[in-house]
């Protein structure tokens, strides 16, 4: 029975195929290191665009892929990386949206925005700028 259970519970939940990083059309490509110098504050701008990274909000599945495939970290980790940074007034964290729709519809409408969605969210209006395997 408690098998059952946990195979319900399991099939119940959404299936992710892996967060792919998107951002408003015309950014410059980039490399992993970029991306993650993004999310943690320490480049606001690339090839002369000023980059505006957007989040899920925490606890967010999504964004705990993200968090350990592109960044190396835990939600922990990174939400106290931003609770030192921003209290020694080195920055704040990235925006925060509560879906991945706000994400798509912020993105395409905001010059210099990225984020992350679910490989199967990808928007043909948005460049596709990193896809990273598990």
């Amino acid at each position: 029975m408690r098998i059952l259970a946990l195979l319900l519970l399991i099939c119940s939940q959404p299936l992710l195929a892996g967060p792919v990083i998107i951002a408003h059309p015309g950014m410059p490509p980039l490399d992993l290191t970029t991306l993650q110098r993004i999310y943690t504050g320490k480049v606001v701008e690339v090839s002369g665009v000023r980059v505006t990274p957007i989040n899920l909000p925490p606890g967010n599945a999504l964004r705990e892929q993200f968090l350990r495939r592109y960044l190396d970290q835990d939600d922990a980790k990174y939400i106290g990386y931003w609770t030192v940074r921003r209290y020694v007034g080195k920055g704040t964290p990235p925006r925060e949206l509560d879906s991945t729709a706000q994400i798509l519809n912020f993105i395409s409408r905001t010059v210099g925005a990225i984020g992350y969605v679910d490989d199967v969210d990808v928007s043909t209006n948005l460049e596709v700028l990193l896809r990273k395997v598990p």
